[in-house]
């Protein structure tokens, strides 16, 4: 699967000691060189890995998947050898923040199944949790290629934006297969997937949720009701009216 230039290989964790790329951009940047053995992380070395994490869940939310490394380097105000070290390719740091992201999605959905009796009240946390926490643009690749069991025409998600800053969403068809993605990011997809589709039918055979509505709807509204705007308050303010919008057209209505 290629996401702006980003093609999601198998390798889903990094090795402290592997990856020829990172050695040589670690050393230009005057970074110690890897040795190959794993061993804990100096203080200022997880303080490093920390800021980075932080710094790229805020390029690529902000600028799409697409972002390049050197927009995270700078966010995290290391040099881009320093991000190497820890993540050898951009495709090896997106997977980390996508299952990361796909963890606590989960994490939010079945805190809403335990802790609210309601079918509607418990879609609507999870949906109002995810939606305020700025979910909706990290979603990863693999969850929002979602297949349904509707019998629909053409059943279409939304995948990451095509330009960064462009605020557009590009729709793709649904049930595409990615390409050769790690079982532990499929695994991980799969648990959400499950999660958000028993507060699906929960609400659906409650008479709450329009009987249409599949977990991919579910998922469109996350990632459509998360725009990405240089004012903390006008987008929290305009998420939270897009959600009541979006909310209302999921409910059923009597005939």
């Amino acid at each position: 699967m290629h996401i702006q230039g980003t093609h999601w290989s198998t390798a889903s964790a990094v090795a402290p000691g592997g990856g020829a790329m990172g050695a040589a951009a670690g050393n230009a940047h005057g970074d110690e060189p890897r040795t190959g053995r794993t061993a804990p992380l100096r203080v200022d070395a997880q303080r490093n890995l920390e800021h980075v994490l932080r710094a790229a869940r805020e390029v690529f939310g902000e600028l799409g998947y697409g972002a390049p490394m050197e927009d995270v380097a700078r966010r995290a105000r290391v040099g881009v050898g320093t991000v190497y070290r820890r993540f050898p390719s951009k495709d090896v740091l997106v997977r980390r923040i996508a299952e990361e992201e796909t963890s606590r999605l989960a994490d939010q959905a079945r805190a809403a199944l335990g802790q609210e009796d309601e079918p509607w009240s418990a879609l609507s946390r999870f949906l109002r949790t995810s939606v305020a926490s700025g979910a909706g643009r990290l979603l990863p690749p693999q969850v929002l290629r979602v297949s349904v069991t509707e019998d629909r025409a053409d059943p279409r998600v939304p995948q990451q934006r095509a330009q960064p800053g462009s605020g557009e969403l590009r729709l793709v068809a649904d049930g595409a297969a990615p390409k050769s993605g790690a079982v532990e990011d499929d695994a991980g997809a799969a648990a959400l997937l499950e999660v958000v589709g028993r507060l699906v039918e929960r609400a659906r055979a409650a008479g709450e949720l329009r009987p249409d509505v599949s977990v991919s709807d579910v998922l469109l509204v996350i990632a459509t009701a998360a725009p990405s705007l240089p004012d903390a308050a006008q987008q929290a303010a305009a998420s939270a009216r897009l959600l009541d919008i979006l909310l209302e057209g999921l409910r059923s209505r009597p005939a």
